[in-house]
Formats: C-alpha cells, structure tokens, sequence
C-alpha cells in the first residue's frame, strides 16, 4: 500500500501544469530543531511527576504568622512585631531559614533603587531621596534571643541555634519591625492624599518567609521591583491598630465587626452578606460626619485568613465601604467590599466597583475553581493595580471599562499565583499570561458583554508579539526591558493560551485540562514544565513544538502558498497546493480556496505535515477554475509575513 501510494503521487506531480507565484523565498526552518524531543531536561521525580502533576512525594513547607502592628498616620509609619511558625516538611534538616525583607527595596541604597533607570519607571524614580526599609529588633527563636542573623539588601539570614529537623519539624520565631510607608513604593504599595484624608494601601509589610523548594532549595532572589512574590502557605493571625477614625480592611475575615463599626455600620456590613445587589455601609455623605466613626482615639481590627500565601490592609479615615453576596457554586458565599474616596465616587466609576468585584469571582468560580477566601475586597489608591489574597489596589481614578478591567484582572490573580502558587520572581508568565488569559473569556459574558470590545483579527498583535527583537516569554522579569513586560509576560502567554483553545486542541479538550491543572496544583508550587507536561498529558497531544517556539524561545511563523497548479492541466480534476513553511515555528495550516463560481472550499491540515518536511503539498477536490488560494482565511494564527499567503490570478 505504502509503495502503490507513493508511485501515484509520483505519476501525478509529473503532469502538473503550474501556475507561478513568485520568486522563491529561503525557509529559517528545521523541522528536527522543532519537533526535537529533548524539549524536558530532566524525567519526572517522586516530587514532580512527568504527568506534569504533585508527585506521591510532593512536599513544600509552611509559615503561619501571627503579626501585630499599629499605623501612626501622623508621620506614616508602621511599627509590629511578627511572630512566625515555619514547617519544615522536606526531606532534608535546615540549618537557617531566609526571609524576605521587600520594604528594604525603598532604601536609598538598595539594588532595586541602583537599577532604577533615569527615565521613568513603574518601580521607582532614579532621583528619589526616600529613605525607607525595615527597622529589626529583638529576634528571638523558640523565645532564645541569643540569635545570629544578617541582612543584605532585601534578604535575611536567620540562623538556627540548632538543626530543622526534615519531614514535619517545626520551629517558632519573633522580631518587632518598624519601617515608613513609602508615598509610591514601586506601584505595589502607598499613600493617596484625598480631600478627607490619606489612603494608606500597605503591602509587603512583614518580614515573610522565602520559599524552599526541590527545584532551587531557598529561593533568595533580590526584590528589585519587576519580579513580584513567591511565597509559602500558611495561616494568619492580625491585629491593625489604627485611628478611630479610619476604616481598616484587609484580604480575610474581620473577627470583631461589632468593635469597630457603628451599630448602624454593623447592620449594613451583615445585609451585605446577604444581599446580591451593593449596599452601602458607609456613604459618602456619612464620610465627614463624626458620628459614622465610634467615640475613641484608636481601634483595633481583627483579622483571620486561612491558608494564603500572603495578606495586605489599606486604611483611611476617607473610605466610603459598600459591599454584596459573592455567590459560589457549592452554595457557600463570601463578602466582596469597596473601600473608595468622594473623588473616586460617581460617573460610573467606584460605586459599581463592588459589582465588578462580585461578577469576576462568581464567574472564575463557576469556570475554573471555586474562590477559597471569606472576602474580596476592592481599594481605591495610588496603585495603578496589584493583588495580594482576596484584596487588590486598584487605581483610585479609574472608571468603567478601565475599572472592570483593573478589577477583574486584580481579582483573576487569586487563581494566579494566589491559589495557584507559581513563582513571579522567575516565571512572571505563569500568573500574568494566565490570569490575561481568563480575563478575556470574563470580559466575554460580564453583563452581557458589556465591555467587550471586538478587536477584529485576532492576530493583528502578531507584529508586537512576534517582534523578532523580543526576548523570550520564559525570560524573568528582571531580565527584560520594562517596557517589553506587557507584551511577554502577559499579551504573548495569554495569545498562546487562546491559540491552544481554539485553533490547536480546541476548547473541549483545553478547558478540562487546563481545570486539572488549577486542581492539582491549588496550594502548591508549579514549575513551568509541570503546566507543559500536565496539557501534553490531560490533552493527548504531544505540544514541545508550540512551548518551544512560542515560551522557550522567540520564534516567527511564516506560512506561505508558493505553487498552484491542475492536475492533468484540467481545472475539473482538481488543483495541487504547495506551500513552504518559511519561518522557525511550525503551526497547523488552513487554507481556503475561491473557485470561479465564488464556491469557498476550506481544508484543514495538522501541525504534524511539518514534521518532516518544510514544504507540503496537497490536493483540493475542486472541479472548476481558482480565483484566489489563501493561507489563514480566519486571521488567526500568527503568521509575520502575510503578502505571501495568498496565490490569486490577477
């Protein structure tokens, strides 16, 4: 059968007639550097399995923290103390444990402020004079205060005065902390001036433990701004002492409501439990008004949060506070809430934040995994955008399509990296190109699309994101320029992602296992090769090709129609197509042919026909006469050079 095949094909490629399409271009390709089948470096371990999911001996450890801290708004300062319980559950003893010390970014001699560039940046001014950073003292360990520890730049070396035994050993440790909050600290954290007070958004506030992992045991990589945070599970205990006249909220369930609100505020905070439509708990008229605030110098808020990977609070005597029902598919709830100023309020802007809020985890719970955190709560501030667990800073001028989507962006990064928990400091991608990701399909369906804004062809970005000047998506953050970090960690990854889905799997294979991924993987620590492995696995299909040439490296697909012809010279017995793959990366081909009559016929071929070969030709079934034969008739696929897709007779 083989050779009967083989000798047809032969017998009809020597009576074509053929139809020119120009001067033949050199092809970049090779198809045994594309389809190489070293693409994983090493096989799976009893910590990692090749199926791409926890191996039966995954490990990672715990740090439960327990932190007290008071906010002088008078000099913007935070002093606390933290009391740490770190769990050492992997096979080996520890000897000293590091820690994170993000605030000393905002020292004026600090790495992250000597890479600051002289033009501006997102992290920082190269001509800033803030001093800022941490104030340690009274380091204790299991309550002995005779401890050795260093501090460089933004690390800690906290060394143990004896061994963390491995498999389940547990040690406790305490320091007090001070430090200024920073008026911009690196579009993460900050103080916003309104017309009734500061709003304070504070994060990276607590010495926190760094990750010790199988992959690079103590993960210790500098903060410098680009890269965010790769962080350890753990529970949290806090108390946030602030000015009576302040509301405080933080990402966790507040334990002593009926403390710190008004008893009218108490009601109104327990009928937005309830309620699916927004209540307000403190209106904006009520803001200046002494009474909406109870009679004393100070409050301390209480605060719980399970099983997260880090915390942050915002504060202000300014905040209006609405809140709704979070419902959840298993029939719990949660509590979404808005803290905003009056400049921030109206015009479509701030008083439907909670309704944005309230849509987008209903929504990625439904669709993905189900929100784990007893609330979602929205603040208006100086920050542009950043998330922590069930909390995001959002930009405090922000309205309509710019709030949803600041919102909905913000709180998609409680599946990316907060319940699923990637490391940001070296695979930015992973959360950001996901969580882009999922944005787009919530901004498909909110309100009916409501913000859903038709882009046309879908790969009209490929000059951007294929720009063969680019680093590769797999590049760290800290590794490329500022101003590519848009288009590689997020529009790139998240244009990937979308190609899988519709044009490469297809979404009934995709959206199960990109499912299992979150499922598997929720309070652990995926690497790259876990997600390429876990979708090779769940979907059937071998994709080295596609992580290589579109996340290992930076490669530019170039499909192109070089030859048509007719079988036997007779335009009823059917046109031959060849077409040559041009560039480095292979994709699958669809091609549509336009006969005379206006008759559409479109064929379809997999990626696989450039396994071994860099050009194809195949056979249309057509029985008249072609106008036009052109690659990619849908727009989709991300081809650099489309002037030589098409073969037309004019």
């Amino acid at each position: 059968m083989i050779k009967r095949l083989y000798l047809t094909a032969l017998t009809i490629a020597c009576l074509f007639i053929s139809a020119s399409v120009g001067a033949q271009e050199k092809s970049l390709y090779n198809y045994t550097e594309a389809f190489a089948t070293d693409f994983y470096k090493s096989n799976g371990t009893l910590y990692r399995s090749a199926s791409g999911k926890p191996g039966p001996s995954y490990w990672q450890n715990a740090a439960n923290y327990n932190i007290k801290v008071k906010l002088n708004d008078k000099i913007n300062h935070i002093t606390g103390s933290v009391a740490t319980t770190y769990i050492n559950n992997s096979p080996e003893d520890l000897d000293f444990i590091w820690l994170q010390l993000d605030q000393n970014l905002f020292n004026t001699d600090s790495r992250g402020q000597a890479t600051i560039p002289l033009q501006d940046s997102r992290y920082g001014n190269s001509t800033n004079t803030f001093n800022g950073g941490y104030a340690i003292r009274n380091v204790r360990v299991d309550s002995e205060s005779d401890i050795t520890y260093s501090i460089s730049d933004t690390r800690m070396r906290l060394n143990l005065p004896k061994p963390l035994k491995a498999n389940g050993g547990s040690v406790s440790f305490s320091m007090d902390f001070e430090f200024t909050i920073p008026e911009y600290g690196a579009d993460r954290t900050g103080i916003l001036a309104t017309q009734n007070g500061n709003i304070y958004a504070i994060a990276q506030w607590y010495p926190r433990v760094c990750v010790f992992d199988d992959i690079l045991g103590w993960n210790t990589h500098p903060y410098t701004g680009p890269g965010e945070f790769y962080l350890e599970f753990g529970d949290y205990d806090v108390e946030i002492t602030a000015p009576a006249n302040h509301i405080v909220v933080m990402g966790g369930e507040l334990l002593n409501p009926d403390e710190v609100f008004t008893k009218e505020q108490l009601d109104r905070y327990n009928q937005a439990k309830t309620s699916n439509e927004t209540v307000l708990i403190r209106s904006e008229s009520e803001v200046t008004k002494g009474s909406s605030r109870p009679n004393k110098n100070e409050l301390t808020w209480k605060y719980v949060l399970k099983n997260a990977h880090d915390v942050a609070w915002a504060s202000s005597a300014a905040f209006i506070l609405d809140g709704a029902k979070i419902n959840l598919p298993s029939g719990k709830s949660a509590l979404a809430l808005s803290a905003y100023p009056k400049e921030s309020n109206g015009g479509n802007a701030w008083e439907r934040s909670t309704e944005y809020a309230k849509a987008s985890i209903e929504h990625y719970s439904k669709k993905w995994y189900e929100y784990p955190y007893p609330v979602a709560v929205n603040v208006a501030s100086n920050v542009g955008g950043m998330e922590y667990p069930a909390i995001s800073f959002c930009g405090h001028k922000a309205k309509a399509a710019n709030l949803w989507g600041v919102t909905d962006h913000e709180f998609g990064h409680n599946w990316f990296p907060m319940i699923v928990g990637s490391n940001e400091r070296l695979h930015g991608w992973m959360d950001e190109g996901f969580n882009t990701f999922i944005n787009d399909i919530s901004t498909e369906v909110f309100n009916k699309g409501e913000y859903n804004i038709k882009h046309g062809q879908r790969n009209s970005m490929t000059p951007v994101l294929f720009n063969p000047d680019l680093d590769a998506v797999m590049t760290t953050p800290q590794n490329m320029k500022e101003r590519n970090i848009g288009i590689l960690l997020y529009y790139k990854p998240a244009f990937a992602l979308h190609l899988l889905r519709n044009e490469i799997i297809g979404k009934d294979r995709f959206d199960p296992a990109f499912k299992k991924y979150i499922d598997v993987w929720a309070y652990k620590h995926p690497a790259p090769d876990d997600f390429f492995r876990l979708m090779e696995n769940e979907t059937g299909e071998n994709l080295n090709w596609f992580w290589r040439g579109l996340f290992q490296y930076n490669w530019q697909m170039d499909q192109a129609v070089t030859d048509v012809r007719y079988v036997e010279s007779n335009p009823s017995k059917g046109a031959i197509v060849s077409i040559d793959n041009l560039g480095k990366l292979p994709m699958p081909v669809e091609i549509e042919a336009t006969t005379e009559s206006g008759k559409k016929i479109t064929i379809k071929l997999p990626v696989e026909v450039w396994e071994r070969n860099i050009r194809w030709t195949f056979k249309i079934n057509s029985t008249e006469k072609l106008t036009t034969v052109k690659l990619d008739p849908r727009n989709v696929f991300p081809d650099i050079n489309p002037e030589n897709n098409t073969w037309n007779t004019k």
